[in-house]
């Protein structure tokens, strides 16, 4: 059996921790940057949330449509450079590879990308660029499947 002062003891630490907790989080919300920091977290995982929604639901245009397939081009490069110099290396790359995927000339544009970003960017950029190429030509595969159906 425990004896009393085992329990007291236990019940001080206890109590200390729980007053240690509460000291330090109305320290931490009384703080007058608690709210910007945290609509900003808030904020920053919304867009994340957005972007990976819209990573897994990429629509890819009629590759028959020529001037479809330039505007998702240049849309896709866009992006990709607005996200690469937000600091979004994940998805900056994704939508690079994107581009480079449904490029008429992707040797080419492999090339000046090289040139332009930085090494390890560009290391990314190459080993994600098989998995993009994958999902696009099974997009392309069950588009032309959905087709086939309707006819």
């Amino acid at each position: 059996m425990l004896s009393k002062t085992a329990v007291v003891a236990a019940g001080v630490c206890g109590t200390l921790f729980l007053g240690y907790c509460i000291y330090f989080d109305r320290k931490r919300r009384s703080d007058p940057k608690f709210k910007d920091i945290l609509r900003d977290r808030r904020a920053k995982a919304l867009l994340q949330k957005k972007q990976a929604d819209r990573n897994s639901k990429i629509q890819l245009p009629n590759l028959k449509d020529y001037d479809s397939v330039q505007k998702f081009f240049i849309q896709e490069v866009q992006l990709g450079e607005e996200l690469l110099s937000q600091g979004d290396l994940e998805n900056g790359v994704e939508h690079l590879s994107t581009a480079v995927a449904v490029c008429g000339e992707p040797a080419h544009l492999v090339e000046i990308l090289e040139q332009q970003l930085a090494p390890h960017v560009f290391a990314m950029l190459m080993q994600r660029l098989p998995v993009i190429s994958r999902r696009i030509v099974s997009n392309m595969t069950a588009r032309r499947m959905q087709e086939e159906d309707v006819e």
